[in-house]
């Protein structure tokens, strides 16, 4: 018998530059052509069939104009696209379009987009390249940055995918004034948990000034956007594979996720979410993380950030209880849930350990009185 020792210890740099500022096209092609990803001429750029016409339709054109190859990629906006399906047609197209390991691909739109752009990258010709050019508040602030990236199923939601590092992360906080009133209260959803778990002045600050992110106001969007980055920041780069601390950042969405899809869809991502934190705090209070008044601002943060508080009469509350038990979260069959300690800090249960085992009597009790 002959045992061999394949040695493949490696030091992988996957840092990356977010860049945050307005009408961001022309630098994005400033910095490919100056090597952003090494000498490559051929993109895929990946978006939308909403984002398509108001951006990525212009990008790809920038490309083609100054020598590129560039083929422009479109799927139909929304969560149900999220798919394998979609994934395989990208790929498919790719194919057919010769595209092999030389090529880099360019997500242009919000956390489907780039959730799926980055799975895709990860994948064709065993990793290519890719960078995220988020137009969405949501994207801003969580599907962009981090690295995570997968498809939901009808079984599981996110559960189907890897970490994968882009090249490069442009926010362009222009691109939030064609956004409907609803994508930037569904955006919102996404900041208001990063205060509850890491900044409770930014939780005042959002309390003060929410409003004018409605009305795009430079200052404030600027402000939201670099405190969205540095919040996240500061957990994936201690984090970057979820082993422990990672796991915060799903605060409010054990019970996000599933409302969202047992919703079929007619909440957006962040409308679930600020259910989903509004059940968690709920339990917060009667764990004793956290006491009425917080619950009352969180509430109250998220009305004026026009995001539910309740869950809707149309959603059937077995249905949803059953569907809490497809989270990531769960382990050996139970229920856990991330908690804040009051607002601005996050529970911790042990050795980077943030989540804890909830019953499902008391899942129950909470989404019943909602």
């Amino acid at each position: 018998m002959s045992v061999f020792n394949v040695e493949l210890k490696k030091v992988v740099d996957d840092s990356y530059e977010i860049e945050i500022g307005y009408g961001l096209e022309e630098k994005l092609l400033e910095d490919i052509k100056n090597g952003l990803v090494g000498g490559i001429k051929k993109f895929a750029v990946v978006t939308d069939d909403i984002v398509s016409d108001l951006y990525a339709e212009k990008i790809n054109n920038m490309l083609l104009e100054n020598g590129y190859k560039s083929e422009l990629i479109v799927f139909k906006a929304g969560e149900k696209s999220k798919t394998r399906k979609t994934k395989e047609f990208i790929e498919d197209t790719m194919l057919q379009k010769e595209y092999r390991r030389d090529c880099c691909i360019i997500a242009i739109g919000g956390g489907v987009v780039t959730d799926i752009s980055g799975f895709v990258a990860g994948t064709f010709g065993r990793g290519v390249p890719f960078i995220n050019y988020a137009t969405t508040l949501l994207a801003a602030a969580d599907a962009s940055v981090g690295g995570k990236t997968a498809v939901d199923t009808e079984l599981a939601t996110n559960l189907i995918g890897l970490f994968n590092q882009p090249e490069k992360v442009y926010i362009d906080i222009a691109t939030w004034k064609t956004l409907p009133r609803r994508q930037i209260a569904s955006g919102l959803a996404e900041t208001i948990k990063h205060a509850c778990i890491a900044d409770a002045e930014f939780f005042d600050y959002l309390m003060d000034n929410i409003d004018k992110v409605f009305e795009c106001d430079s200052e404030v969007c600027t402000h939201i956007a670099e405190k969205n980055c540095s919040v996240k920041y500061q957990v994936v780069m201690k984090d970057e594979r979820e082993s422990g601390l990672r796991e915060i950042l799903n605060l409010g969405h054990t019970v996000g996720r599933a409302i969202e899809t047992v919703s079929d869809y007619r909440l957006l991502h962040g409308e679930a979410v600020a259910i989903g934190l509004v059940a968690q705090i709920m339990l917060a209070v009667k764990f004793g993380y956290c006491d009425e008044n917080d619950a009352k601002r969180l509430k109250e943060l998220l009305a004026k950030a026009e995001l539910p508080t309740e869950i809707p009469d149309y959603i059937d509350r077995k249905q949803l209880v059953k569907k809490l038990y497809t989270d990531k979260k769960v382990k050996d069959g139970k229920l856990r849930f991330v908690f804040q300690k009051g607002i601005g800090e996050v529970m911790c249960f042990g050795d980077n350990v943030y989540s804890r085992e909830v019953t499902e009597e008391e899942a129950a009790g909470v989404i019943e009185v909602m």
